[in-house]
């Protein structure tokens, strides 16, 4: 992926998180205050484009023969799709792929795909080494040249015949239920023309944000030259520097909804408490859409609340992560307290169900000073079924409609089901000066 892109389409397009918390909102804090400090809340993850990557190989042996098979499984969002690559096993560097950005996995009304997609499997030469006669006796690696990739339909350059890509492999989907697609990579070449072996392969899903994937050609680019250890499958089917290249850019990708804050004092946690469900406040709101502004309509004037801001960040209103060398959004806010006072804060995972950034028990104390990123936890809050973070079909800020569940609030653990995520504090920098 170009780092250098620009991410301003990123802010204009979030979809429907950035539509919420444009007006702050506060209460000013009593006129006996004695102190005032700024609260500022930064997304710091350094974010990755794929939301999901792997590698898959036969069963029993590496090599996928004639006759043999290999699955892989992968969550994916509504316009995510799945990109793999494997080696034409009897070739100088030819590799089975399907064109970018991948196989869609859903229809345009956004119901699961299944069934034979091998007419979306494509035959392509790496164009790093000469094409001889495809068969058991090519001489690797071969005659070297430098061409970029290009797509081998019936011949290749050297007049080599080719049988159509989804006559030698067949790829069948199936839907496993909550975002979960297993897709079944079959070589169907044996007794044909073109029999080979497969080699072991390297497969991507990239993040979709505002209807645009962060990366639609993971693996590789039609008409430009091979990289990234993509030479390694389609000369040798060596699939580990490909490997290595795409979990370096496969992680965590998510905007930050507008912060909520909270003053208080004199009352326990104003937002949750952890083992007890959502109070119907409007914390389920902020979880699962990212809009504040119903709790924070809630707690205005409650007994011990001071003050309630809701913090959008300028231009995308959603705090963005960093994305290549641009640091991630950030928000202020003044504020005014006594001694005693604490502080609240909440924030949706934007591409979750229902996850929440908060503080816990204790709050923040205002008078504490500098970097106060350890009081803040994830939470999920127990009112929408989960799925793979950024690769869920019923995430809202992906398009899709929450399924409700009714569980207790709890810490989410990480790892968890579906990932592995970075420490709280390298996504959201809290400080109070």
């Amino acid at each position: 992926m170009k780092t250098t892109r620009s991410v301003q389409w990123l802010a204009a397009a979030i979809l429907p998180l950035t539509f919420f918390g444009c007006k702050k909102d506060s209460i000013e804090a009593p006129v006996n205050t004695i102190e005032k400090s700024t609260i500022t809340v930064q997304n710091v993850l350094q974010s990755k484009p794929l939301v999901e990557s792997g590698t898959f190989q036969g069963t029993g042996s590496p090599l996928i023969m004639p006759g043999g098979s290999a699955v892989i499984r992968f969550s994916a969002a509504k316009g995510e799709a799945l990109s793999f690559a494997t080696m034409y096993g009897a070739s100088n560097d030819l590799f089975f792929a399907p064109d970018n950005p991948g196989i869609q996995v859903y229809d345009a009304s956004g119901m699961p795909i299944e069934g034979d997609v091998s007419n979306q499997i494509k035959l392509w030469d790496n164009g790093t080494r000469a094409n001889q006669k495809p068969g058991a006796t090519v001489n690797h690696p071969g005659v070297a040249e430098s061409k970029n990739i290009t797509e081998v339909t019936g011949n290749d350059a050297q007049g080599n015949g080719y049988l159509p890509a989804s006559s030698l492999v067949k790829a069948t989907l199936k839907y496993a239920g909550n975002s979960v697609f297993i897709l079944t990579i079959q070589n169907t070449s044996g007794g044909t023309a073109n029999e080979t072996p497969l080699s072991p392969g390297v497969w991507a899903v990239s993040y979709i944000v505002g209807g645009n994937l962060l990366n639609p050609a993971p693996l590789f680019t039609k008409g430009q030259a091979t990289a990234n250890g993509l030479t390694s499958i389609a000369e040798a089917g060596d699939n580990v520097p490909l490997s290595n290249y795409i979990s370096s850019i496969t992680g965590i990708f998510t905007p930050l909804s507008p912060v909520l804050v909270v003053v208080y004092n004199g009352v326990d946690n104003p937002l949750f408490k952890l083992g007890e469900n959502d109070r119907g406040q409007g914390l389920k709101d902020l979880a699962q859409k990212g809009d504040a502004s119903v709790l924070a309509s809630f707690l205005k004037g409650k007994t011990g609340i001071k003050a309630v801001y809701v913090l959008p960040a300028a231009n995308s209103t959603v705090l963005l992560p960093m994305i290549g060398s641009t640091q991630g959004s950030t928000v202020s806010q003044e504020i005014s307290f006594v001694k005693g006072d604490r502080l609240a804060i909440a924030t949706m995972y934007g591409f979750s169900n229902d996850w929440f950034f908060a503080t816990g028990t204790e709050g923040i104390d205002p008078l504490k000073k500098g970097d106060v990123s350890s009081a803040i936890g994830l939470y999920n809050n127990g009112t929408a079924i989960d799925q793979f973070p950024g690769a869920g079909i019923t995430q809202f800020n992906l398009a899709g409609t929450p399924l409700a569940e009714s569980s207790p609030i709890t810490a989410v653990p990480n790892p968890n089901a579906f990932t592995t995520l970075p420490a709280t504090k390298d996504i959201v920098k809290v400080t109070v000066q």
